[in-house]
């Protein structure tokens, strides 16, 4: 029932229903840096305004240059823009038809900030436990120098404290998300065209093993290495 409203009808409504929200400013906000945190409940208003003070900055700017809060305040309103929103989902869907094109799994429908390798589907000689998904985000960058980013059992994968077992994620997936308003057609047929190679000799790609992982957040700074 929501076809005939507009975006912004639609986002003040989902609004409504929320008495908090947080959201990168590197995403729908068009920026560089930074996020917010928002919430119309007063006691929670005062924690975090003391928290920001402490380890960020004063609230009116949270740690962020003044270009930065002036360049989020025109991308929150240019991402509601129709015409803007219908260029960015078109981009995604070009994207996402031509992995389509050859043959490369993904998830579907795709939305309008990335399209999603399902690395399960591409390398399924590979075991959840060697992070199929952090092995092709290694070699799609080792074949032709595009970084993407596994969300998967590196990321979400966790270790039975009693047991020592290790529990995989559900999925294993590769985020290509694609920066606004920087990549023309020719760029995503380059990434297109890279992945096909890896997907030609898909059965040549092994797993890793990762050497290294803090508790808090590993997968950020984690370290693997190559099992033969």
């Amino acid at each position: 029932g929501y076809e005939d409203k507009s975006i912004k009808e639609i986002a003040r409504e989902i609004f409504s229903y929320a008495d908090g929200c947080t959201f990168s400013a590197k995403k729908e906000a068009l920026t560089n840096i930074g996020g917010m945190l928002c919430t119309n409940i007063e006691e929670l208003y005062e924690k975090f305004k003391t928290l920001a003070i402490t380890i960020e900055g004063f609230i009116t700017y949270g740690g962020l240059a003044c270009r930065e809060l002036e360049a989020m305040a025109i991308g929150l309103y240019e991402a509601i823009d129709e015409e803007y929103q219908a260029y960015r989902h078109r981009q995604i869907e070009y994207f996402a038809g031509l992995l389509r094109e050859k043959g490369i799994p993904i998830v579907e429908p795709p939305g309008g900030h990335a399209v999603y390798v399902d690395a399960k589907r591409f390398l399924p000689h590979i075991p959840p436990e060697e992070f199929p998904g952090q092995a092709l985000v290694v070699h799609l960058y080792i074949e032709a120098g595009v970084r993407a980013v596994e969300l998967g059992s590196s990321c979400f994968g966790k270790v039975d404290e009693k047991t020592g077992k290790f529990i995989p994620a559900p999925m294993e997936l590769v985020r290509l998300a694609v920066p606004r308003r920087v990549y023309t057609d020719n760029h995503l047929k380059y990434v297109a065209e890279s992945l096909a190679r890896l997907y030609e000799k898909r059965d040549q790609i092994k797993g890793l093993k990762r050497v290294y992982a803090p508790k808090l957040l590993g997968h950020f700074t984690a370290r693997f290495e190559p099992i033969n």
